[in-house]
């Protein structure tokens, strides 16, 4: 096998272990909240109003790739839990801009801090200083793999 080819393989064995390792490290993170029952799809929802802002059904739907009546029925499951809160469209009043409550905005500050507080307490216990830093590095890393 020549040079080339045994690099390429290695790597494509890493990739497959970078992608096992992010999806159990991500299960974990998981396991360290309640956020409730709510669908991937819900939840998607959520994380593009606070990213995003306040949008209208219209639009979560074309950026989300679904029909309206889909995002309408994502809405009002949001809406019945008490996530979500719609007002009046300045500029169309036949439309709603949904908006995040205080109340979902609280559950996810909350929801974020005990996964950090979870990330903090693994790393403080398990990793020696080198380690932390070796894993700082890692992060920056890991970090350019996303950038576009």
């Amino acid at each position: 096998m020549t040079k080339q080819k045994s690099d390429a393989v290695a790597v494509h064995a890493l990739a497959a272990e970078v992608r096992v390792v992010v999806g159990k490290l991500s299960r974990r993170l998981r396991e360290q909240t309640q956020l409730g029952d709510f669908t991937y799809s819900q939840l998607k929802v959520l994380i593009r109003l606070e990213t995003d802002g306040p949008a209208t059904v219209t639009t979560l739907a074309r950026e989300e790739g679904i029909r309206p009546q889909s995002m309408g029925e994502i809405i009002a499951v949001l809406k019945a839990t008490g996530l979500i809160a719609g007002s009046p469209d300045p500029n169309d009043g036949r439309q709603t801009v949904l908006s995040l409550t205080d109340a979902c905005r609280d559950l996810m500050k909350r929801t974020r801090a005990a996964k950090e507080d979870w990330l903090f307490q693994s790393i403080q216990m398990r990793f020696e200083p080198a380690e932390v830093e070796q894993l700082a590095a890692s992060i920056a890393m890991l970090k350019r793999l996303l950038d576009e």
